[in-house]
């Protein structure tokens, strides 16, 4: 082996190694290493599985418990992410590793996404474990051809607290109501009964509700309200009765879910914007 090829091999093994240098300098700054992608995939994932969960128990692939276990464990998945974005951004600012803007993605897109599932646990704690909500405590509104849940009332919380013990589940289940919904009354409108049926009936079909009784003569109306995702069914009964003069009216609803323990406050929700918008100004009744 000459003079010759000995150089240029060794041209070659240093072009060789200045390549691959500028390999792996690439890949560090496009953020295209494997602790990059194990995190932008993880942190996608947990987005996706957080959303096709509910999504696939709306479709009827599983039911609504699974899917509900279904993004509990993608929060799981959007912490991991998150914390292993944190420590890989640590270890690369540690040994001096040029910065990598996927692996700032995948940790950013972790963090929002376990941020928005904090946020609404916390959302869900705030309000009482309890479903069925009423302008009426003591006379609810009561529902004719819709069927009210067997274990309506069943596992209403407070059996621990003092000043519930030796109460009833309707008893616990009014007081929660009153401390937490004390606001939801029933509502004068100044009205007559058959002005405010048709104006419900409007109303409930604009929200896309499945209307299952419509009776303006008895002043009820039954209707099914369905979430979007979980595709959970709550069902509606509003009540209008006359005021003493005839020339009013004072109205009543009841919003309750058909499954779960919590409703996350979505019944009192609803109750408030239905009622709203068919006042206009709504003034409760003493």
């Amino acid at each position: 082996m000459n003079d010759e090829t000995i150089k240029s091999a060794e041209v070659g093994a240093e072009d060789l190694h200045q390549g691959a240098s500028a390999a792996v300098t690439e890949t560090a700054r496009t953020g295209t290493d494997w602790q990059t992608k194990l995190v932008l995939a993880a942190a996608i994932g947990a987005g996706l599985w957080g959303l096709f969960a509910p999504l696939g128990s709306g479709w009827g692939l599983w039911g609504w418990k699974t899917g509900l276990a279904g993004v509990q464990w993608s929060f799981f998945l959007g912490v991991g992410a998150m914390l292993l974005g944190l420590i890989y951004i640590w270890r690369g600012k540690r040994t001096g590793k040029p910065r990598r803007p996927l692996l700032w993605l995948g940790t950013a897109i972790a963090a929002g996404y376990t941020g928005w599932m904090i946020s609404l646990v916390a959302g869900a704690a705030s309000v009482p474990a309890i479903h069925d909500i009423s302008t009426d405590l003591a006379d609810p509104p009561q529902f004719a051809v819709l069927t009210l849940r067997a274990d309506n009332l069943d596992n209403i919380p407070g059996t621990e607290e003092s000043e519930m013990k030796g109460m009833s589940p309707t008893q616990r289940w009014t007081l929660l109501h009153q401390r937490e919904y004390g606001a939801i009354r029933s509502v004068r409108i100044n009205q007559p009964v058959n002005a405010v049926m048709a104006k419900a009936a409007r109303l409930a079909t604009d929200r896309g509700w499945e209307i299952a009784a419509n009776l303006p003569a008895e002043g009820r109306l039954e209707a099914t309200s369905t979430t979007a995702l979980f595709r959970f069914k709550d069902d509606v009964v509003l009540r209008v009765r006359p005021t003493e003069d005839a020339n009013g009216s004072i109205v009543d609803m009841r919003s309750v879910s058909r499954v779960g323990q919590s409703d996350l406050g979505v019944n009192a929700q609803r109750v408030q914007s239905f009622l709203a918008d068919l006042s206009g100004t709504v003034t409760s009744t003493q």
